[in-house]
């Protein structure tokens, strides 16, 4: 564009693009793009028939609107344009076609023409591309992308790669130097190397493999050999012309036939006829070989040393080789056509879908055997998977578990070891556990029908538990035996009157005083008629059913009116009957009613006397011959007499009155009852014992006994007398005596109910090595399903059965059997007989011998059945030598000679000449032909050593095997004590190779004793006694504790939480019954007058009185305790002052207690409270208080004595507290919740399965081998159970087994039969060795007859090869060498990138040359490559030695250490002179200048470790900014191999990368920075300005 042009330059763009600014100085114009994206397809029809618009306006280059007349009309965008209208059914009309990903290409290709970086990191990043379109899906025909962008984002069309780095081909090292190919002369020596890693990926080449040497040993004294006889390969096996045709031709060229006469001699014809028969039995007859003797032959040529062919005439002095040697024709295995389909294996329909399918098979026969060269026959068996066909398939048996009925529960179980209860388990209860056992049985067997019907058909036998899948049932769970709840009674009331047992029949009947106690309701175990006797009495003689009881006196009223002096009281009585209750006063008519009682009231001058007290307390309950009941009454002075003519007052002994009480002798007798017996049946009851409830196993809580019918209990009750024992039961009265007989319900009987007897267990016969039969057992057992109760019919003692297997006669197997060989077989004499030194009736032949299948016990068999089960079949055929006349002949060797003792002496066998072969001088040659061998004898000496670690501490007797029908929890299993642990032995011979242990007369182990430790559960102490409870008064607390006696240790219970001192508390609440002890006063003594007046006897004084605390009974308080237990605050005074009256003076008796107040409620308040309204003035905690409730908190879960957890009581006290602090009687205006109920958590101890069977060995030879048994936790702990042990598992050693293994010798030699070079054969053996299986060393070869029981192949390659052809090299002759073992299995791989590009191995062919002149003859050198799997990864690295002079050596080396050709960086290895850098400069994209710096390449910057040399380059970043268009900037920036994996884990640079390029295309500076020159000046300037306006 023209600079210079006055008028700005506007330019119209037909592509969308965004408006780019730089803060840059700008010296020339741009071109700038103004449009709008467009708009909207718009249109009435879906189709093609829309339009869009777009806006378009005139733009200047710095981004401002102008006038359209500013901008070239021609060039004027449309801004309008037909389109595609997308409609919602258009979505199943068109779709993206995504086209192939193309080839990976770099990025560098990509961004810079082509070039690629010099150093290639593991790989080069690359861009896939591929295309992509939207197309009508009927015809594939394409359509505009915006149809389908409208339903979906346009896939992408690019994607990053990785580009494997080219891989170099990587030779190992040399090997050494040959020996000269020549002992005089000039020869060559050769040394070669093979290729470890492929050529891949573009990478170079592989270099020569070998490296020839000239070499000059010394001069040959005489000619040099020149020419050799060489062997061509031997041709194909064909057969020799048949006789008939072979004479016809002979007669044909002698001009005619002619007949032979017959033989007519009849010695002749038997002769012939024998003759016949012997060939014919000579012949193979068996129908599975054609096995055909042929003839092959093979050329033999002379060879000059420089390779060429030359006539035979200048090899002619040496002999000539066999070129004639008699072969098996080839044949081929021929095998009969498929048999049908056998059935499928499973023969039912599954209705899994995900279970696995059943299988067919199908054979075919073998008609006849591959002989020679042939074919060997193919598998002759397949197998493919199958479904069951037809309309009449049934569905497949499915397998479910069952279980047995729970057992009784049993607290015992939960006891720690140290409750006393385990000796004395009677009467345990509350929480416990019971167990069942759990088996396997098929689903359709109904378990329910067979418990009702009570069948044996309908039951489910047991099977295999391998069966059934899915979780196991549990075994054993949590149960609840009722605690019985003790009958609670009350205190024994105070002893009645006497009185007849019955007021309506009195005649002839003693009287009784009776006494009673209630029992609380609190429902008892059993009833109330399990409670004790609530009922006592006593014999008396004057019985009454009626009598007065005295209610109040009256006034005492002087007699004849006077105001003082003598007088009565008039008593108050009411009749009561023998219990208290008030009755109509007639039936009183019989008793005498009380007098009146006399009584005084004191005149002035008379003593006063108080009245006297109530009778105390009896101080007996009964009397005896020396005990007799006492009740005590007082009076004391209340003023004593004046002067003469008063009342005297009595003398102190007149002031105490004493009389008898319970008079009645001390025999007190009750009724006593025994425990109820078992309910029988009742004869009277129209219900007879045949009904049956259901028979169903009980559920958890319930004892599964249903009521069948009424029956009657019974129980013994007898009259007994206290502290005396049974008397008639006439001395005990007859109203209160207790029932003895009851009705119940029976329960019903259970039968023991067994399932059926499950199948006989699988007997599989098994021989010894000897192949014997070796004796086995199968078992079968049933399951006990519910027990006997009730009288039902029990349980029979034989669960399990056991019989002998039906084993077979002999072991079942098969073997080859192998006839004797027919004779020798040489070639048609007409075919050799112009072969040099040949003869007729000698020289090397074939011969063959038949093959049949036997059973072990001899009978034939199919050989089908040996081709399954028997070893390699023997060979049918081999060579064999017809001596001629000039070959020595030898008898057979004899036996060795016997040994005297082991390792002692030599053992000698020998043979003969035979024939003419005594009188040659060579067969006497004993060097060439020995006539005695000898060996030393055997030496049997074995040495038996110990190896491996010792096994887990096992218990003697611990072997105990889950039963495999039924699952059993572990009950009183033995889990410690002694033990035994193995070690394994192992048995050497005397060439230290491994034997069996028998040699050693070992068992295979050592036990040595262990133990294994019991675990000790927590031990704490009893409970101590509960103590006093914290109120006399009221509601408190009391306690009991146990203190750590021992820790657990070895898995034990554990403790419960422990405090501080390490006890543990329990704590209840208590209420003390406030009027359980009472103060008790005795009388005031006489007064004490202080100021005494010897006339008067009056004025002040004192009084003293004895105050005891006591316990107090329904009969009164009754004996003295400590004072604390009273409530000081209530106790009575002791002493007290006042004055004594005078005469004359008003005498007043002491106060009365005060009578009790009405209570009036306050409502409105909280607490609820309640005053005494008295008649005196209120003084708030004095004589009026208030009143409220006071309630504990629960207490801990309380539970029977005799249980150990399970349901239990919480409880809590309440009373009635005064405002100032008492409790007082509750007067209760609500009802309270005094009792929950709560569960303490029982102490399940964890438990197991029993343990399993012991695994099979875990190698099934040598020194590692282990057995395992497992067990799995069948219920875990809870609370403070003991917790699982961690053994689950426990192993011990396998015994030693030798490890036999077939293995192939190095190939020997390659050989060439009598003449230098040619096509020849090399062997190699196969022999039986033996290890100790660890993997280190080859082992040791031992006699074959030790892998007679393998397998014959080796490393699982059936194909056993002995022999194969080669080709022995002339003199001279330039040739490949065999191919070098397999590499090991190398990946090709990114290690940097964590990609892996395959594994590979490759195996090469070296050259190798003999003769100087022949080099340029040499074949090419030739290496292969085959896939591998886990190969290893390697990397490559320059390596260099220390400095010579000037000079030192580099290398390349493998990162295992193997030093090799190739592999290493291309560029910059470590230099050979003193120019290089050191250390060598081996980071991307670095060099090493001549200054031996090293330096990074143009557009890279150097990054400086902190020691100065050079870490890595890092690129000179290039600001690149990127159009919102351009979608590619994003796909090459990304380093991603797999394009779906996360930017975090993406290999190489992630993210954006920006770029500052300062040089543009044309390689000049760009305006930006000179802009940024510019600024940098400016900013410079202003910087110094200020400095200097600063100074």
């Amino acid at each position: 564009m023209n600079n210079t042009a006055t008028k700005p330059q506007i330019l119209y763009c037909d592509e969308v693009c965004l408006v780019l600014a730089y803060f840059i100085v700008i010296l020339t114009l741009s071109v700038l793009c103004s449009q709008g994206p467009w708009g909207r397809c718009m249109g009435s029809d879906c189709g093609p028939g829309g339009s869009q618009s777009r806006a378009v306006w005139c733009a200047h280059v710095d981004g401002w609107t102008t006038l359209h007349t500013n901008c070239d009309q021609s060039q004027r965008p449309s801004n309008q344009q037909n389109c595609f209208r997308v409609c919602d059914w258009h979505k199943d009309l068109y779709d993206w076609k995504l086209g192939a990903w193309n080839q990976c290409v770099s990025v560098s290709a990509r961004t810079f023409g082509g070039m690629r970086p010099y150093v290639c990191n593991g790989g080069e990043e690359g861009i896939q591309t591929r295309e992509v379109g939207c197309i009508l899906k009927s015809d594939e025909s394409l359509g505009d992308d915006t149809i389908c962008e409208y339903f979906e984002p346009k896939p992408r069309l690019e994607q990053a790669c990785l580009i494997p780095c080219p891989q170099d081909c990587v030779v190992s090292e040399f090997t050494p130097w040959t020996s000269c190919s020549k002992t005089c002369g000039t020869g060559l020596k050769n040394r070669v190397r093979s290729v470890l890693v492929p050529p891949l990926f573009g990478g170079s080449a592989c270099p020569n493999l070998t490296e020839f040497q000239t070499c000059k040993p010394g001069p040959c004294k005489g000619p040099e050999g020149v020419y050799s006889l060489r062997v061509g390969p031997w041709m194909p096996c064909s057969l020799p012309i048949s006789r008939p045709v072979r004479q016809a031709k002979h007669r044909k060229g002698k001009g005619g036939a002619r007949e032979r006469p017959g033989v007519k001699d009849p010695d002749t014809r038997e002769l012939i006829q024998k003759k016949r028969t012997r060939n014919r039995l000579n012949r193979q007859e068996s129908p599975f070989w054609d096995i055909q003797v042929g003839y092959q032959s093979r050329t033999v040529s002379c060879a000059h040393r420089n390779g060429s062919t030359v006539g035979l005439s200048l090899c002619l002095p040496w002999d000539l080789p066999l070129t004639v040697q008699s072969c098996i024709l080839a044949k081929d295995c021929k095998l009969s056509e498929w048999a049908d389909w056998g059935p499928c294996s499973k023969a039912c329909l599954d209705p899994d879908p995900e279970s696995s399918r059943g299988q067919r098979s199908r054979t075919r026969r073998v008609h006849q055997f591959s002989v020679g060269e042939g074919e060997d026959c193919p598998p002759l068996e397949e197998t493919e998977p199958c479904d069951p066909q037809g309309d009449g398939v049934l569905p497949c048996a499915t397998y479910t578990w069952r279980t047995t009925e729970w057992s009784d529960c049993r607290v015992d179980s939960l006891l720690s070891q140290q409750d006393r209860r385990r000796s004395n388990q009677t009467g345990l209860c509350g929480g416990g556990l019971q167990n069942r056992e759990v088996y396997c049985v098929q689903a359709n067997a109904e378990l329910l029908t067979y418990l009702n019907n009570l069948k044996d058909k309908d039951a489910s036998r047991p099977v295999d538990s391998k069966l059934c899948g899915g979780p196991v049932p549990n075994t054993s769970q949590l149960c609840h035996i009722l605690c019985p709840i003790e009958c609670e009674v009350s205190p024994w009331g105070a002893w009645g009157p006497c009185t007849y047992e019955n007021c309506d029949v009195q005649e002839g009947k003693k009287g009784v005083w009776i006494r009673l106690r209630v029992g609380l309701s609190n429902e008892p175990t059993g009833g109330p008629g399990n409670c004790p006797h609530l009922v006592e009495a006593v014999p008396c003689d004057e019985p009454s059913c009626w009598d007065w009881r005295l209610v109040s006196l009256d006034e005492c009223i002087p007699d004849g009116e006077l105001p003082c002096g003598p007088g009565t009281q008039i008593p108050q009585v009411q009749c009561v009957n023998s219990t208290g209750d008030m009755v109509d006063k007639e039936l009183c008519g019989g008793a005498s009613a009380p007098e009146p009682i006399a009584c005084n009231v004191p005149c002035p001058k008379d003593c006063v006397l108080s009245d006297w007290t109530s009778w105390s307390s009896c101080s007996q309950t009964c009397s005896s011959k020396t005990i007799e009941g006492k009740q005590l009454r007082t009076r004391s002075i209340l003023a004593y007499n004046a002067g003469e003519g008063g009342g005297m007052c009595p003398n102190s002994s007149s002031l105490q009155e004493v009389r008898n009480c319970n008079e009645h002798a001390c025999t007190v007798y009750h009724w006593q009852t025994g425990p109820w017996g078992p309910c029988t049946e009742d004869p009277s009851a129209s219900a007879l014992n045949t009904t049956t409830g259901p028979r169903s196993a009980a559920g958890p809580n319930t004892s599964g006994q249903g009521p069948c019918s009424q029956g009657m209990q019974t129980r013994k009750v007898i009259c007994v007398r206290v502290n005396v024992g049974q008397v008639p039961p006439k001395k005990c009265p007859e109203s209160p005596r207790p029932g003895t007989v009851r009705p119940c319900r029976m329960p019903c009987k259970k039968d023991c109910i067994l399932t059926p007897f499950s199948d006989w267990s699988q007997c599989s016969p098994t021989c010894d090595a000897a192949g014997n039969i070796q004796k086995k057992k199968q078992s079968r057992n049933r399951v006990i399903l519910q027990l006997p109760a009730n009288g039902g019919q029990d349980c029979p003692e034989v669960l399990e059965e056991e019989k002998d297997c039906e084993a077979p006669k002999v072991c079942p197997g098969y073997r080859w059997k192998s006839h004797k060989w027919r004779r020798c077989q040489l070639v048609p004499w007409y075919i050799r007989e112009d072969s040099p030194g040949a003869q007729e009736t000698c020289g090397p032949g074939l011969q063959t011998r038949a093959v049949s299948c036997r059973q072990l016990d001899g009978v034939q068999a199919d050989i089908g059945e040996c081709l399954k089960f028997a070893n390699t079949m023997p060979p049918i055929t081999q060579r064999c030598q017809l001596p001629c006349q000039d070959d020595c002949q030898f008898t057979n060797w004899s036996k060795f000679s016997s040994c005297t003792a082991d390792c002692v002496g030599v053992r000698t066998r020998k043979r003969l000449l035979v024939g003419r072969s005594k009188k040659k001088d060579k067969c006497k040659n004993t060097q060439m032909y020995p006539l005695s061998e000898t060996q030393y004898c055997p030496c049997d000496k074995y040495n038996a050593q110990p190896v491996g670690n010792w096994s887990d501490c096992i218990l003697a007797g611990g072997d105990r095997v889950e039963s495999l029908l039924g699952m059993k929890v572990q009950g009183n299993v033995k889990e410690c004590g002694q033990g035994y642990r193995y070690q394994a032995m192992v048995c050497y011979d005397q060439d230290n190779r491994l034997v069996e242990t028998s040699r050693c007369n070992s068992h295979g182990y050592i036990e040595e004793a262990c133990i294994i430790p019991c675990p000790s559960d927590c031990k704490l102490s009893e409970w101590s006694n509960w103590s006093r409870c914290s109120k006399s008064c009221g509601s408190g607390v009391k306690v009991r504790s146990k203190w750590l006696r021992e820790k657990p240790y070895n898995g034990g219970r554990p403790c419960p939480k422990l405090d501080h001192i390490n006890q543990v508390y329990e704590v209840v609440p208590c209420i003390s019954d406030c009027s359980q002890y009472v103060w008790v006063a005795e009388p005031w003594s006489v007064w004490k007058v202080s100021n005494l007046d010897l006339k008067e006897n009056c004025g002040e004084g004192v009084q003293t009185r004895k105050v005891r605390c006591m316990l107090n009974t329904i009969d009164g308080p009754s004996e003295s305790v400590e004072d604390y237990l009273c409530d000081p605050e209530d106790m009575p005074l002791g002493t007290r002052g006042s004055r004594l009256p005078c005469p004359e003076d008003c005498v007043l008796s002491d106060w009365s207690s005060w009578n009790r107040c009405s209570l009036v409620r306050i409502t409105g308040l909280r607490p609820v409270i309640f005053i005494h309204v008295c008649m005196e003035p209120c003084s708030l905690n004095l004589n009026c208080f208030h009143y409220f409730y006071n309630i504990t908190d629960w207490s801990t879960c309380q539970l029977s004595a005799n249980a150990v957890c399970g349901n239990g009581i919480k409880t809590r006290m309440l009373d009635c507290v005064r405002s100032d602090g008492k409790s007082v009687d509750l007067n209760l205006e609500r009802k309270w919740q005094m009792n929950i109920s709560c569960v303490v958590e029982c102490p399940v101890n964890c438990q197991l399965s029993d343990w399993s069977a012991w695994s099979e060995c875990s190698h099934t030879c040598g020194l590692d081998g282990r057995m395992w048994r497992s067990r799995v936790v069948v219920q875990g702990s809870q609370g403070d159970g003991r917790p699982c042990p961690s053994q689950l598992e426990q192993w011990k050693p396998c015994p030693v087994r030798p490890c036999y293994r077939w293995q192939y010798s190095p190939w020997s030699e390659c050989r060439v039969e009598e003449v230098v070079c040619g096509a020849g054969l090399r062997y190699r053996n196969l022999s039986c060795f033996v290890s100790d299986g660890s993997g280190e060393g080859e082992g040791s070869m031992v006699e074959e007859e030790l892998c007679g029981g393998l397998e014959l192949a080796v490393n699982r390659d059936k194909l056993i090869i002995l022999k194969e052809t080669c080709v022995l090299p002339c003199p001279g002759e330039c040739y490949l060498m065999e191919w070098s073992d397999w590499s090991p299995c190398l990946s090709v791989c990114a290690k940097g990138a964590g990609v892996d590009f395959g594994s590979v191995q490759v195996r090469s062919r070296a050259v190798m040359a003999q003769e100087p002149e022949n080099v340029q003859l040499c074949p090419d050198q030739d290496w292969e490559s085959r896939p591998c799997t886990d190969g290893e990864c390697f990397e490559y690295k320059w390596m260099s030695g220390t400095w010579s002079g000037s000079s030192r050596v580099t290398w390349c080396q493998r990162s295992d250490g193997l030093n090799v050709t190739g592999g290493c960086p291309p560029i910059n290895p470590p230099g050979d002179d003193n120019n290089s850098c050191d250390p060598p400069c081996q980071m991307p994209m670095s060099l090493c200048t001549e200054a031996g710096v090293c330096m990074c390449e143009e557009g890279y910057t150097e990054v400086m470790s902190s020691s100065g040399q050079l870490d890595h380059c890092t690129p000179i970043p290039i600001l690149e900014i990127p159009t919102a268009g351009d979608k590619k900037t994003d796909v090459k920036t990304s380093r991603a191999i797999n394009p779906t994996l996360p930017a975090t884990i993406q290999p190489g640079r992630t993210g954006r990368t920006w770029y500052l390029q300062p040089f543009g295309p044309d390689g000049k500076l760009k305006m930006w920075v000179y802009g940024v020159a510019a600024g940098a000046l400016v900013l410079l300037m202003f910087i110094v300005s200020m400095i200097y306006l600063a100074w």
